[in-house]
């Protein structure tokens, strides 16, 4: 469980970009943060990992506040995917995804071994591990930082706009494999966006932020779609947009979703 309990976080320059930001993230659940750029969100984020410091309040990870942990190795237990990725360009695949449990004390035949199971389980041929990031597509890149996340079978997941980079197909092919691996593996994401498409399909509970982190509503998606807070959470998630309002027709006996267009969306089945 990650706890914000009132954290706050003011720049030397007097720069706001948290104001009293209370939040509790339950184990094994996938939270996304979503809004727009100055909500505060990637800050938050990084407030878990202690990448960013907060100046009020506190995190805490299972009761304890990271504040008393070394924060080395806050970070390597773990799991960090950047948008682009960040892999190291001058190692291959298999060492980049190994480099955690290596510094962890992991025999690196045996980490490399390990890699290769990972890169299987996020749908990548193993072969790809003699590769180097730049020999990999944009969509194989991502997927290679979500195995690197995984490599040391951290509790805990943060993935900071990790499909922002590339196109949209790909994109939701990531989002796929990402709702997949969460089936199987229950892991605690916090999981920043600003796409409300992407939050809604990939939360458990979506926590839309107003600027400096304020939060707007947070519930499961269907709670935001069905009753939106306010005007800026209606707009925010396009409740009124004629893509979100459906209706069924029958087609050849069949139930057919339709959108406000007339557009079909999808068949419903008994």
């Amino acid at each position: 469980m990650i706890e914000f309990e009132s954290v706050s976080k003011t720049y030397p320059d007097g720069t706001v970009a948290v104001e009293e930001f209370s939040l509790v993230v339950p184990s094994h659940r996938s939270v996304v943060l979503v809004g727009s750029s100055g909500s505060g969100k990637s800050t938050l984020l990084q407030m878990v990992n202690r990448m960013v410091e907060p100046t009020g309040g506190r995190v805490a990870i299972d009761g304890e506040d990271v504040a008393g942990r070394d924060a080395v190795g806050l970070r390597r237990s773990i799991g960090y995917v950047l948008q682009h990725g960040g892999l190291l360009p001058h190692r291959t695949v298999l060492d980049n995804i190994a480099t955690v449990p290596v510094l962890n004390g992991t025999r690196r035949r045996r980490a490399r071994t390990e890699a290769a199971g990972l890169l299987e389980r996020v749908g990548l041929d193993p072969s790809l591990g003699r590769r180097y990031p730049s020999q990999l597509s944009g969509g194989q890149q991502q997927r290679v930082g979500v195995a690197r996340a995984l490599a040391s079978d951290p509790n805990i997941l943060l993935m900071d706009e990790p499909f922002g980079a590339v196109d949209p197909i790909v994109r939701r092919e990531l989002q796929d494999e990402l709702a997949r691996l969460q089936a199987d593996l229950g892991k605690t994401i916090i999981f920043v966006t600003h796409d409300v498409d992407e939050a809604l399909r990939l939360g458990d509970e979506v926590v839309v932020l107003r600027r400096h982190g304020v939060i707007a509503q947070r519930g499961t998606p269907a709670e935001i779609l069905a009753s939106p807070a306010d005007d800026f959470v209606r707009d925010f998630v396009g409740a009124d947009r004629e893509e979100r309002r459906l209706t069924v027709r029958k087609v050849d006996g069949r139930d057919v979703a339709v959108d406000g267009t007339g557009r079909p969306v999808g068949v419903l089945h008994p």
